[in-house]
């Protein structure tokens, strides 16, 4: 089957939070949205329930339950109990409920920057103080710094690991090797480690497989918290569907508690957008990542050439890391993120991740956008 991610849809003027944000004239390419119709099963699976006409409140039905459990066994080899699942509105919903849920108020949350706002934010509402390590770049791409991790964890006595994985936004698709170094901090300093793996269905490249954190070891499992959502991969974050997987039953019991009286039930609509990408959508997928490799690749040449700007290999995500403190520099500017809006480009301000200085591209657009996007990128950085 073919799937038209050429066809141009207007987002602009609708309930678009990515197409509201700027005026008109400048291109959107900020927020992880991408700009793609969702896969025909999920449309036809939300049409079916539309037509029931009740939308009374739902709970989960035992076949949206075994779409996750059957799916992270097919594409894992990871066979969950169903009573390991907890239901959430969001993925975000899911870091704040594990920063309210593991230690007290005043505690410590370690987590690498740069690195989604979410992860910065969230201990901080929760009470929580934010201790971070940064990661590195060598030739090839960002890397953990694990001795200064280890030295940050031991001196702040950390209680909870915010692990972004695939990581958002560098697009680093975390090894073995490196995800058992994180596991053997976890072990060292006792830490319940809460680990983002949304971006998992979007590896990009051929050499990269995503391994689930909680899947090293039983008693890694026993200390993880799993996020987990369909919303980036199938496009649909508006339907507002995730879950986590909490195999420890005291650890489980806890993060309920936090979510008691402040998080709400998943809506009808979503849960059933779950379970048809879940379960129905493996030609549309394979097509995507087909289509977002090719635009990588176009964002790889106009950056590389282009003076004053870097980035290192994207391998999971549809986002683009893109280093502009050279040319900013050279050129006396302040914010590179408000530069480029003035030549009519969105894009997402490093500092909000913690690295002033960079800008994040989403690249999950029709290829004709994408192709203007780069030309006044281009014209922004030329003169």
């Amino acid at each position: 089957m073919n799937f038209d991610f050429d066809a141009p849809l207007e987002r602009a003027g609708t309930d678009s939070v990515k197409w509201a944000r700027y005026p008109a004239g400048v291109i959107p390419l900020w927020v992880a949205d991408m700009d793609f119709a969702v896969p025909p099963a999920i449309v036809a699976a939300l049409q079916r329930r539309v037509e029931h006409g009740v939308f009374g409140y739902n709970q989960p039905t035992s076949s949206q339950v075994a779409a996750v459990v059957d799916y992270l066994e097919r594409k894992f080899g990871w066979r969950i109990e169903a009573e390991w699942i907890v239901w959430l509105p969001g993925l975000v919903s899911g870091l704040n409920v594990a920063c309210r849920a593991v230690g007290e108020a005043g505690d410590a949350v370690f987590t690498a920057t740069p690195v989604y706002p979410p992860f910065l934010s969230a201990p901080v509402d929760s009470g929580r103080r934010v201790v971070s390590a940064p990661l590195v770049r060598d030739s090839a791409g960002w890397l953990w710094d694990f001795a200064a991790t280890d030295a940050i964890l031991g001196a702040s006595r950390a209680r909870l690991f915010l692990l972004c994985h695939p990581h958002n936004p560098t697009g680093r698709v975390w090894t073995e090797d490196e995800l058992w170094q994180i596991a053997a901090l976890a072990e060292k300093h006792d830490l319940i480690v809460c680990s983002d793996e949304i971006h998992n269905g979007l590896i990009l490249a051929p050499y990269c497989q995503h391994r689930l954190f909680a899947m090293l070891a039983p008693e890694l499992a026993a200390r993880t918290i799993t996020l987990l959502a369909p919303s980036k991969t199938f496009n649909i974050p508006g339907l507002g569907c995730a879950f986590a997987v909490i195999p420890e039953g005291t650890l489980r019991r806890n993060f309920r508690a936090a979510m008691h009286g402040i998080v709400p039930h998943v809506n009808a609509l979503g849960m059933v957008a779950t379970e048809a990408a879940l379960v129905s959508c493996d030609d549309w997928h394979a097509a995507l990542l087909d289509y977002l490799r090719d635009n990588l690749r176009a964002v790889e040449r106009a950056v590389a050439g282009l003076p004053g700007l870097e980035m290192r290999p994207v391998e999971a995500t549809y986002l683009a890391w893109i280093d502009a403190r050279e040319f900013a520099s050279d050129h006396g500017i302040a914010n590179p993120a408000r530069y480029f809006e003035q030549h009519g480009l969105g894009l997402s301000d490093g500092a909000d991740f913690g690295a002033p200085g960079f800008v994040r591209l989403n690249f999950g657009t029709r290829r004709a956008l994408l192709d203007e996007a780069l030309a006044r990128l281009g014209r922004a950085i030329r003169g």
